[in-house]
């Protein structure tokens, strides 16, 4: 009797297992791996899942899949109650990789020491032991049309390319995976890169009203939440001022000029907003003692000629001097990161044709974030995994006749959770989003009691747009993180 048993199971078994393997092609992927990672000195376990979250629609039906990376440390008393940091970068169009392979999982993409130059290809993951898992689990978001997420059924893609879709869409997939995976009780985070900057504060106001889901802290890396800041306009040069002190961060680094660096910034930045600004406010009336008296301290500030600023009425763009700082060695320097300087393209031109920041880290981390999910962790998508895309253009800012302001959404939020803390983190030389502009918006925030200007704070790094590609800015940003967490 058992004989003939035995092979009835081994064929229930094998039959069991085709049909879990044909699930498992035809249905959502999943990928989940357990692992460990050394931080301080000590072994952290984890579990590891990459997967899509299927957003419904209030019929039920199929609206997007986010994918997204989970790490949760193994092993804890209170897995409920431990912090949760919901990380993502910015665009608009931008997946999560950034943050995930270059500061914040517990493999990271490997760089040189000061992460100015490539390495030979191809490069994959290694440990890293500046990861926060072993104080907070990490979950990394791809927005919709970003990495391996996508709108779903009948949906139109275009729904999610906004500001508003943008942050419904997230928050709502930060609600659902709080719900399945039992974490209503765990202290909450979001840490938004550039523009995520921009989704993070319309979260933290958004989770409040929509689902009563208060934060504890949100973190602010390299961000703006006040596009004016960023982009000029006739007779709007507010962005000029903005920029100054990061150029001369940046002169300061590439040794044409002298001082203390840190003295030298606060001292541009009291001057570009004031006599500077004075100057601009007053456009062509401006006399032309007061326009060669200003040309000449922009000049001691940079390094560059002041006749470049009387040229360019005062207002030099932060793209022009990138290529005018190091134009007789014929280089240009980074947008990204300005410390980094590669051969010009056209000496001749007036503007860099290329961003020799962003080509230092976009094929290793290509390449990297691939072979991550596939190899190590088995995922079997067969759509490309898109880094960094434009299909989420036109992008909706949901505004007529204005720039897009978030300030009001922090302001509420800061207003109505007492408990919120924020932390801006900075690069000297980051000539994307200059630390400058975060100092603006924080400094124009009227509308909260004086007490809670004591829960923002900022940290500064040597490097610039990604500080963390830089191994002493990783070590600070994670002794930042961890105490901004604790």
């Amino acid at each position: 009797m058992r004989i003939a048993i035995i092979p009835l199971l081994f064929t229930l078994l094998n039959a069991q297992e085709s049909k879990e393997e044909e699930i498992k092609k035809d249905s959502p992927e999943i990928a989940t791996k357990q692992d460990a990672v050394t931080i301080n000195g000590q072994k952290i376990d984890y579990k590891v899942t990459a997967s899509t979250l299927t957003l419904k629609t209030a019929k039920d039906e199929d609206r997007a899949s986010i994918f997204h990376v989970a790490y949760e440390r193994i092993g804890m008393a209170d897995r409920h109650k431990r912090p949760v940091v919901f990380a993502f970068n910015g665009g608009p169009g931008s997946s999560a990789v950034w943050l995930h392979m270059g500061a914040l999982g517990p493999r990271i993409v490997p760089t040189t020491p000061d992460g100015t130059k490539t390495l030979p290809p191809p490069l994959t993951v290694q440990e890293n032991p500046q990861s926060i898992l072993d104080v907070a689990d990490i979950v990394f978001i791809d927005p919709v049309s970003t990495g391996f997420s996508r709108a779903e059924g009948k949906t139109n893609a275009n729904e999610f390319h906004g500001v508003s879709g943008d942050i419904r869409s997230v928050g709502d997939f930060i609600r659902r995976w709080v719900t399945e995976n039992d974490r209503w009780a765990s202290p909450k985070y979001l840490l938004g890169e550039s523009y995520g900057g921009i989704r993070a504060t319309g979260l933290a106001d958004h989770l409040q009203d929509e689902f009563g889901m208060s934060l504890n802290g949100v973190v602010l890396l390299s961000s703006l939440i006040d596009f004016r800041t960023l982009r000029s306009n006739t007779a709007d040069d507010l962005s000029y001022a903005v920029f100054f002190p990061g150029l001369t961060a940046t002169s300061h680094y590439h040794k044409k000029i002298k001082g203390n660096r840190d003295e030298l910034v606060e001292q541009a930045r009291t001057f570009a907003f004031g006599p500077y600004s004075q100057a601009l406010l007053k456009g062509a009336a401006i006399s032309a003692e007061e326009k060669k008296s200003i040309a000449d301290q922009m000049a001691a500030f940079t390094g560059l000629p002041s006749s470049i600023f009387l040229e360019t009425n005062l207002r030099l763009s932060s793209t022009r001097y990138r290529k005018e700082l190091l134009r007789d060695e014929r280089k240009v320097l980074g947008r990204f990161d300005a410390r980094i300087a590669w051969p010009a393209v056209s000496p001749e031109e007036d503007y860099p044709s290329y961003d020799p920041s962003y080509s230092v880290a976009y094929g290793a981390f290509s390449t990297a974030i691939n072979d991550y999910l596939s190899r190590d962790l088995g995922w079997e998508g067969h759509h490309p995994y898109k880094i960094l895309t434009g299909d989420v253009r036109p992008w909706n800012w949901g505004t007529s006749n204005s720039v897009l302001n978030m300030t009001r959404k922090l302001e509420s939020a800061l207003r109505e959770n007492p408990d919120l803390r924020v932390l801006v983190m900075c690069g000297y030389t980051d000539l994307a989003t200059p630390p400058a502009n975060m100092q603006y918006s924080i400094d124009h925030l009227f509308n909260i009691p004086d007490e809670r200007r004591k829960a923002i704070k900022f940290t500064w790094y040597e490097a610039g747009h990604m500080f963390y590609l830089n191994q002493p800015d990783l070590e600070k940003m994670r002794k930042d993180l961890v105490e901004f967490i604790k």
